[in-house]
């Protein structure tokens, strides 16, 4: 995520919004709730599904993206399924904000 939100510090329109996504798809799939889970032998099934959901959507929008080619009907469905963070601007996972100030003023 930090490759691409460095490689892409400005993104507009589609590009932005699969930006966004794929840094949601990685918070996802990095919730302590699917460890929990597995760990208490609860829902395992569940949780390794999701896990691994958040996982392969956050790779195919990486491809997507590095491609420039972005699925944009997939990508409203998933926008539509996890909109965890609506707020969220894919940049804070990109390399010298922190120095300018930007992240502060958001």
């Amino acid at each position: 995520m930090v490759e691409l939100a460095n490689e892409f510090p400005e993104a507009e329109g589609p590009l932005r919004r699969a930006l966004n996504q794929a840094a949601r798809e990685l918070l996802l799939a990095q919730s302590s709730d699917w460890p929990f889970l597995i760990s208490q032998q609860t829902a395992v099934p569940y949780a390794m599904r999701r896990f691994r959901g958040h996982i392969h959507r956050f790779h195919h929008l990486r491809e997507q993206i590095s491609c420039r080619a972005i699925e944009e009907g997939w990508l409203q469905t998933i926008e539509s399924q996890d909109s965890l963070f609506p707020r969220l601007d894919y940049r804070v996972f990109g390399k010298g904000k922190e120095e300018k100030g930007e992240l502060a003023r958001r």
